[in-house]
């Protein structure tokens, strides 16, 4: 079916696909999508719409799935080598529920291989642009979904944050990144990174419909082992932007481990909008900055290298060619077919799990996760919500290519979410004097989504600086 040929199918998911045609090409915010299926699909739900079969507010909204949540009968490839022809037979727990929702599926978006890194650069299918400035990176993981989003290639689009891999670049292309507490969005069907800390996370263009969205996904799920119910749904009736007497913490030694001039300008002119709205804002001193990035990247490399185990050349993914033995067929699979990044990822996993190492790195990083966590349990006892930048600075310039613990150093703001399990978003709040967008960070209490969506919908009212026409 050619692209410029029309359906009865609902206008806006014909606006998505003349947006795909025009830009994807340059952009490349997805690893796969067909354009027969999706009109097929629009068409069909515009008719259940029009029969009463769908009341959801999603009915008929066109969406993005990151390429590591299993989607039945279309590939997924977790942007590697390894799984380029893997089709899964059935649907992630989130998918089913979008369906179910009547929401559009629009196709795969590209990520980081296995989610390891955060440029969207490690992608074996090439990198993603950032709409807000093609010269350079969208951030990543979830860096083709935020992409998709911020050029209208989707109208919203699903992610996986390890690390900040759903928030970073929501900053990065200025639009709304949310990662709920963990365990109450299920995680059947996600290819698994770091299983302790991957949550399925929303990218959106505002609040409100990060929240609607959110109403959608959460819930129990018996699949999912570490599936937990959430004790206050219905996000959307209860968003306001009422943040009256709302306390709100600026960790200090944080701040002050490094960020970029624009970055920490923005910072501040947040916390003053949200001073002048009526909430009580106040600097203190969080502890234990100096091991968050180095106790996530323990926990999550040695997760990731156990995760990992099961690529082998046998059951599924790539097969290397002619192997002269088992041992053979392993190691040259998975020397072929894994990157860079991810062969130093597992690497470094399995040289802390190792016999000798495992007390000393592994076990350890457990224990200071502990700490870290009675550290935040602590200052939410004082503040509803901590506030800090998302990302130390902008988005940088595609084929850059840093030393991998500076790039491991740039989660400083968003890993403590994901070592704790608290949700946490990414409002875009100004943009530099490039053009390209800041995101400020919200991070509250397990379980405590409302609050933060009342004070992220508070942030999204309160900027002047327009993201969107």
């Amino acid at each position: 079916m050619n692209m410029n040929e029309k359906t009865d199918m609902n206008p806006l998911a014909e606006q998505v696909l003349d947006r795909i045609r025009r830009q994807e090409d340059l952009l490349r915010c997805y690893i796969s999508y067909d354009i027969e299926a999706v009109r097929k699909q629009a068409a069909s739900v515009e008719k259940k719409i029009k029969d009463g079969e769908f009341r959801s507010p999603f009915a008929g909204i066109p969406y993005a799935v990151k390429d590591n949540l299993c989607t039945a009968g279309i590939r997924t490839t977790c942007g590697s080598k390894m799984l380029e022809h893997f089709v899964p037979a059935y649907d992630a727990a989130v998918v089913e529920k979008m369906k179910a929702a009547g929401a559009v599926l629009i196709g795969k978006t590209n990520m980081d291989e296995f989610a390891f890194g955060s440029s969207t650069e490690t992608s074996f299918f090439g990198p993603t642009r950032n709409p807000a400035d093609l010269s350079r990176t969208p951030g990543g993981s979830s860096g083709g979904s935020a992409a998709a989003v911020a050029s209208g290639e989707a109208v919203m689009a699903l992610g996986t944050d390890t690390g900040g891999s759903v928030r970073q670049p929501a900053s990065h292309c200025g639009v709304v990144g949310t990662k709920p507490t963990y365990g109450v969005i299920s995680r059947w069907g996600l290819i698994a990174y770091a299983s302790s800390m991957d949550t399925v996370g929303t990218l959106t263009r505002s609040v409100e419909d990060a929240a609607t969205l959110l109403d959608v996904l959460v819930g129990e799920d018996e699949r999912d082992s570490t599936s937990l119910p959430h004790p206050r749904p219905g996000f959307r009736e209860i968003l306001n932007s009422d943040v009256r007497s709302l306390r709100i913490g600026i960790p200090a030694d944080l701040i002050d481990a490094g960020v970029s001039d624009p970055v920490a300008s923005s910072l501040e002119t947040a916390a003053k909008a949200l001073k002048e709205a009526g909430a009580i804002v106040e600097r203190f001193e969080i502890g234990l900055a100096d091991y968050l990035v180095p106790t996530y990247y323990l926990i999550a490399m040695a997760e990731a290298s156990s995760n990992l185990e099961r690529f082998d050349g046998v059951k599924y993914g790539y097969r290397t060619a002619d192997p002269a033995s088992l041992s053979d067929l392993y190691q040259k699979s998975r020397a072929e077919a894994f990157g860079e990044e991810v062969k130093r990822r597992i690497m470094l996993g399995t040289y802390v799990l190792s016999s000798g190492f495992y007390d000393e790195y592994y076990l350890k990083a457990l224990k200071v996760r502990r700490l870290i966590k009675e550290t935040y349990d602590r200052a939410f006892c004082k503040f509803d919500c901590i506030l800090t930048p998302t990302a130390p600075t902008t988005s940088p310039l595609l084929g850059e290519k840093p030393d991998p613990i500076s790039v491991y150093e740039s989660d400083l703001f968003t890993v403590s979410a994901n070592l704790t399990g608290c949700p946490a978003i990414s409002v875009p709040w100004s943009r530099d004097e490039k053009g390209l967008p800041i995101g400020i960070q919200l991070m509250a209490d397990v379980f405590c989504e409302g609050t933060m969506l009342r004070a992220a919908n508070a942030l999204e009212t309160l900027r002047e600086v327009r993201f969107y026409e």
